[in-house]
């Protein structure tokens, strides 16, 4: 044990001598905690909008004055000619037409299915679904409004289905609240990786590594003296972040902060010994942040941060099982938004212990004193 604290207290210095390094790892993180979870955000807020009105009716006009009082709609302009408005549509200045036929308001009076035809920009798939369905609620709006009117005029009573709904966990759906739990989990995971990749090698290069390889340590102690400076950093880096994020964004915490630590403990270890393999393998530190930063960006685009698992393909959600970062961010979503327990989070924490098992055994292994 006194030969593992001495190489813990080396690693310590190391750290702090480096001037580039303690910035990287406290003001940089938080500063992107702060930048990201404010502009990454997959709500729709200004949606373009093209309106054909073909019938000029009371009941279209009402339309398109309920359309262009709802904030999420810019109603770019108000056309008699489909062909005009699909040209700004090609021109990208508008997302949808939406196109009113003739004799629309007459469908109605007859208790007819009056129609209308609803074009969508699909280039960005996001915005196309998430615009199409504001429209559709606006205009199923209206005809709840409409249909008490025409009851009274036609003489017959119209049944209407009612729908209430509640939202749980985030009841003010504040984006921010959804998105931070989740940047945080990606900069602490993602930031130890790095270092840790760089840091064996880091010592190879500069030829201190030649010093330690000619004493009697174990490959285990001297991969174990890397790994535990850098865990207390990442956890470092956590507390902050958690900080920064109620006093910032005011994120519910709803769960065991000691359970969070917890896994955030053992998700550490898994992507520091990750990091620790990637080093044992690299020959310069730009290979090993090559290297690195292709798992990175392989965890990044699987991880759920902007995507839903539950959405990709069967095959790519059994993908994500050897991806600790998924499993960092469903954690905090699931223990600091939705008050989750042990019980609820146990898969994570038992494929997260697998992957740490192998990943510091790999590292351990794959250590070399002689080269």
């Amino acid at each position: 044990m006194q030969t593992l604290r001495y190489l813990i207290q080396k690693e310590f210095i190391q750290i702090f001598r480096n001037k580039a390094l303690l910035p990287m790892m406290t003001a940089l993180p938080i500063i992107q905690l702060i930048v990201l979870s404010n502009a990454a955000s997959n709500d729709v807020k200004d949606v373009r909008l093209v309106m054909v009105d073909n019938d000029q009716s009371e009941i279209s006009r009402a339309l398109t004055q309920k359309i262009d009082a709802n904030d999420r709609f810019t109603l770019v302009e108000v056309s008699f000619s489909h062909d005009t408005a699909f040209e700004l549509m090609q021109r990208n200045k508008a997302d949808i037409i939406l196109e009113v036929p003739a004799n629309f308001e007459r469908d109605y009076h007859r208790k007819e299915a009056p129609k209308v035809q609803m074009l969508v920009n699909a280039i960005n798939g996001q915005q196309a679904t998430v615009g199409s369905g504001y429209l559709s609620n606006i205009i199923a709006s209206l005809n709840k409004e409409i249909q008490p009117q025409l009851s009274q005029t036609i003489g017959s009573q119209m049944a209407a289905v009612e729908v209430s709904s509640n939202n749980w966990y985030n009841p003010e759906l504040k984006y921010p609240h959804f998105m931070a739990p989740g940047i945080l989990a990606e900069l602490a995971a993602l930031l130890t990786i790095v270092l840790s990749a760089m840091n064996v090698v880091r010592e190879r290069e500069i030829g201190t590594i030649e010093q330690i390889n000619v004493t009697p340590i174990q490959k285990w102690e001297f991969i174990l003296g890397k790994l535990v400076p850098f865990l207390c950093i990442g956890l470092v880096l956590v507390t902050v972040g958690l900080l920064a994020s109620k006093l910032i964004f005011d994120i519910p915490v709803r769960g065991s902060l000691f359970l969070v630590f917890g896994y955030a403990i053992i998700n550490l270890v898994c992507v520091l010994g990750l990091g620790l393999l990637i080093s044992n393998f690299a020959d310069t530190q730009q290979q090993a942040i090559f290297v690195a930063f292709f798992f990175v960006l392989i965890f990044i685009l699987m991880c759920g941060l902007f995507t839903p698992i539950e959405s990709m393909p069967k095959w790519a959600q059994y993908a994500t099982i050897p991806n600790p970062l998924a499993h960092f961010i469903s954690v905090t979503r699931k223990v600091l938004l939705k008050g989750s327990s042990f019980w609820d989070i146990r898969w994570e924490f038992i494929y997260t212990i697998i992957l740490a098992v192998l990943f510091n055994v790999a590292a351990v292994w794959s250590y070399k004193k002689q080269q």
